[in-house]
C-alpha cells in the first residue's frame, strides 16, 4: 500500500528541516493521492524541479518515484514557475514542495526513478 500524499509530504519536510534546509507546501493538493512536485530553489534565480516518475515504471503501486526536469539541471525560476503552472491546470490535486537550498541538496536520495 502506497503512503498517502499529505504524510509523504509532511514527513518530507520535516526530514529536510531536520537537514538545516527550509521546505514549506506552497500548494496543497489532495490528502490521499495528489501527485507531488519537488522545487529546490537554489536561491540565485535558478531552481531544480522534479516530479512523478511515469506510472508504467515496475514498482509505482507501492512506492514513489521522482524524475528529474531539466535532465537535473537548475533552470530560470521562471522557466520552473511554467512548468509548474500548466502542472496545475492538468491535475488541479497536485502538491507542489519548495526546499531552500542554494547547495541543491533534494534528500530524494533512493526515490529518484532511472528512465
Amino acid at each position: 500500500m502506497r503512503l498517502k500524499s499529505e504524510i509523504w509530504v509532511k514527513a518530507y519536510v520535516r526530514r529536510s528541516a531536520g537537514g538545516g534546509r527550509h521546505a514549506y507546501i506552497v500548494r496543497h493538493g489532495d490528502d490521499d493521492a495528489g501527485a507531488i512536485y519537488i522545487r529546490i530553489n537554489r536561491l540565485d534565480g535558478t531552481s531544480l524541479l522534479y516530479g512523478p516518475a511515469p506510472a508504467s515504471l515496475s514498482g509505482l503501486e507501492t512506492d514513489r518515484r521522482w524524475v528529474a526536469f531539466f535532465k537535473g539541471a537548475a533552470r530560470p525560476d521562471a522557466e520552473v514557475d511554467g512548468v509548474l503552472e500548466r502542472e496545475a491546470r492538468t491535475d488541479p490535486d497536485l502538491w507542489i514542495v519548495e526546499v531552500e537550498a542554494r547547495d541543491g541538496v533534494h534528500g530524494l536520495e533512493g526515490w529518484l526513478a532511472e528512465i
